[in-house]
């Protein structure tokens, strides 16, 4: 016999004999008909959880971690409203359903168990994973297991004051909401946990209202290893800014009026709170786990003694509102009702394509009021001066800066935010005025700490806002990569595209920066970007481009719910000449606001057929450089500049190349993992015979006079070019 088996069996014994631990008296505050139904969706986790293993063994289920001894979350559920967004740990399937009893036209179990069974008619995921999650719950759907959810968790809290004060037009959560997050004892010890929990002191400690309740579900382990006695309370009674609370969630009574205290500081003080919620766990970690061959038998079987339902059927006894023999008869009806519900859900339909998986990757477009753009009196007031030289040729930071004001002009809902992008203006100076435009509740200068920046604008994109966080230095973004990874491109996939959170992340990136930084500053590949399903990555080569395609990224964020990745060349910002020494070449004038380039169409500078150069931000600089010296030796050249690096553009491309006897890639990544990889396999699979690449070494960037050596240059890319279509240098 299993474990789940023992625990099943030892509640039917224990029950029925009146053998129930002891513990003390129920506190006065909850009416008999809430705590009553507390424990029928107490008895409802435990049923699914026994089924989702028989389902398992019979091949008819898929994932069977569960919620067995953290059923005291049901209690917490009581203690908010239905409305309060919750991120859930996932072990929250009694929170869930105690949920679903406040919220009328809910088939909680025949909807969790669609979710066992990965059908495609699962409300939550359409069958892509078995996820907690609902959207008429108010509950995104998580996939998270070391506490990566508790970032947004603070931007989605931090969203609900920043809406007071900016209501975006698709905003989702009140003015008195509250958000809730939850993970265990041993999640909380990860970086995204204890980053997310300082970030929410530091800006509780500035008077920043942030309603957010962290539940930490502490039930002494994580997976084999234990979590020192004492040590959550230690390390989080204290915190700065943080309200402390610990409650016994095997008792129904004492967990919901901590639950509520908590709920109701929270709510008013707008304030972060930390609930210390005392759980056990029950059958092992997940699945095939078996506890006792890394615990002696004795503790396992002493945390299955004070199983919570046991606690609760005493509870509700002494406190008169339910007999053990009506509790046992109601766990033995659940848990029929449950078998009877699994027997029709097996025969319900399943995902069987790859187009049937892929089709909740993109999110849906949402209607957006439409603007014609900002008044002429509104631009006159923001930019001042600015306004004379917008005719005349600018570098490509200015143009940035510019398109970025005309932006927030027009659309209320798009709030920066990001390390220095405020009252300094950003590194390099590109959003420079815009705290002076538009205020810091939309310019926020964040604390240092990349999960951080990215999970506030994860957060703020379930409110309704269309988030641009900034990332200094792409170098930066690894230390924060997961958020959008498992996170931001996740959400539509595992919530059928229920739920989104648009942003436009811009990233100063690339290499070519001389005299400053190495690689660091300098980060040449984008690798980690490239095969993130779902995202989009776009990187302007000179001033109007960029101004043209952050347009459209936004456009595609706030009418889309598309994430967008916008790396800016950091070494073009400034890039004023482009053959001679202040010839100008490389700088634009602004484009009309109402222009944008449409996602997916490349650019293409000349018409010869001899050569072709295939391109994209530095190497569309350089590789004009080339163009010259190429023409005047009688190699007609075109250079097509990708601009939109994924999804990759391939009609467009071959379009492009179309005609061409030569195609040359230039890219100024590294040559593994590169996009070149992707391009050589697109023009290989057109027929294309006279192809080559050149890329940059696969090397860190140095910092000094070598800043560029292992990096393609105007003479690298003559002498490929020349060697490409057969002619000595």
């Amino acid at each position: 016999m299993d474990r789940a088996q023992i625990v099943h069996q030892n509640f039917l014994d224990r029950v029925g004999r009146g053998d129930l631990p002891p513990g003390t008296a129920p506190l006065a505050g909850l009416p008999p008909e809430q705590a009553v139904g507390i424990y029928r969706a107490q008895v409802l986790s435990r049923a699914l959880d026994i089924t989702s293993r028989a389902m398992q063994k019979a091949g008819q289920g898929f994932y069977t971690i569960g919620s067995s001894g953290h059923e005291g979350m049901a209690a917490v559920a009581r203690a908010l409203r239905p409305d309060d967004m919750a991120f859930l740990h996932y072990r929250d399937a009694a929170f869930q359903i105690a949920r679903a009893d406040q919220v009328p036209g809910q088939r909680i179990a025949w909807d969790m168990l669609l979710s066992f069974a990965c059908s495609s008619e699962d409300p939550t995921s359409g069958g892509r994973h078995k996820v907690l999650g609902s959207k008429a719950l108010m509950i995104p759907p998580q996939t998270s297991t070391i506490a990566s959810h508790l970032p947004k968790a603070v931007g989605a809290a931090y969203s609900i004051g920043a809406a007071k004060r900016h209501a975006p037009e698709h905003r989702v959560l009140r003015d008195d909401s509250i958000v809730m997050c939850s993970f265990g004892d041993a999640s909380a010890n990860h970086s995204t946990a204890q980053g997310a929990i300082n970030t929410a002191g530091w800006t509780s400690v500035q008077s920043t209202p942030l309603p957010l309740l962290f539940v930490c579900e502490d039930n002494g382990i994580g997976i084999s290893t234990k979590t020192p006695q004492g040590w959550i309370e230690a390390s989080m009674r204290a915190r700065p800014g943080i309200k402390y609370f610990k409650a016994d969630g095997l008792d129904i009574y004492a967990a919901h009026a901590v639950a509520q205290e908590a709920a109701n500081y929270v709510r008013r003080r707008k304030k972060p709170a930390f609930l210390h919620l005392r759980t056990v766990r029950l059958y092992g970690h997940a699945g095939a786990d078996v506890p006792t061959t890394y615990l002696p038998k004795s503790e396992v079987e002493a945390d299955e003694a004070n199983d919570p339902l046991l606690h609760t059927v005493r509870l509700l006894d002494e406190a008169g509102a339910l007999k053990p023999q009506e509790a046992l008869k109601i766990y033995m009806d659940t848990c029929a009702r449950v078998e009877r519900i699994r027997a029709e859900v097996v025969t319900r339909p399943h995902l069987k394509t790859s187009s049937d998986v892929v089709a909740s990757l993109i999110p849906p477009k949402r209607a957006c009021a439409s603007s014609n753009g900002p008044s002429e009196e509104a631009r006159t007031e923001a930019f001042g001066s600015d306004i004379r030289a917008m005719a005349d040729p600018q570098p490509m930071s200015r143009l940035i800066n510019w398109a970025l004001t005309d932006l927030m002009l027009q659309h209320g809902e798009i709030v920066m935010m990001g390390e220095d992008v405020g009252r300094k203006g950003g590194v390099y100076g590109v959003t420079q005025k815009l705290h002076q435009r538009f205020g810091p509740d939309r310019m926020i200068d964040t604390l240092l700490d990349e999960q951080s920046i990215l999970g506030l604008a994860i957060g703020m994109g379930h409110n309704g806002f269309v988030p641009m966080p900034e990332i200094q230095f792409l170098a930066y973004l690894h230390n924060a990569e997961d958020q959008l990874r498992g996170e931001a491109a996740t959400l539509p996939f595992f919530s059928n595209g229920q739920f989104s959170n648009p942003m436009v992340l811009r990233i100063a990136g690339l290499g070519y920066q001389k005299g400053f930084g190495g690689h660091f500053h300098n980060d040449n590949s984008l690798a980690v970007l490239r095969d993130i399903p779902g995202i989009i990555i776009a990187c302007p080569s000179d001033g109007a481009e960029a101004a043209l395609m952050m347009r459209e990224a936004v456009r595609l964020a706030r009418e889309e719910q598309r994430v967008v990745v916008f790396i800016e060349p950091i070494a073009l910002y400034p890039m004023r000449d482009l053959h001679a020494a202040k010839d100008g070449g490389w700088m634009r004038p602004y484009p009309a606001p109402d222009q944008s380039i449409p996602l997916g169409e490349v650019g293409q500078h000349g018409e010869g057929s001899d050569l072709a150069i295939v391109t994209y931000g530095n190497g569309r600089y350089l590789s004009t450089q080339a163009q010259a010296d190429l023409e005047a030796r009688g190699i007609k050249t075109r250079i097509i500049d990708l601009r939109w690096l994924a999804p990759l553009p391939a009609e467009a491309l071959i379009a492009a190349a179309k005609g061409c006897k030569h195609v040359l890639i230039v890219d100024e990544c590294r040559t593994t993992g590169s996009q070149s990889e992707a391009l050589m396999a697109l023009f290989v699979e057109q027929g294309i015979s006279s192809l080559a690449r050149h890329a940059a070494g696969d090397c860190f960037i140095a910092t000094g006079p070598a800043y560029a050596a292992t990096l393609p240059s105007k003479e690298s890319i003559l002498a490929a070019a020349l060697n490409l279509v057969g002619e000595t240098a």
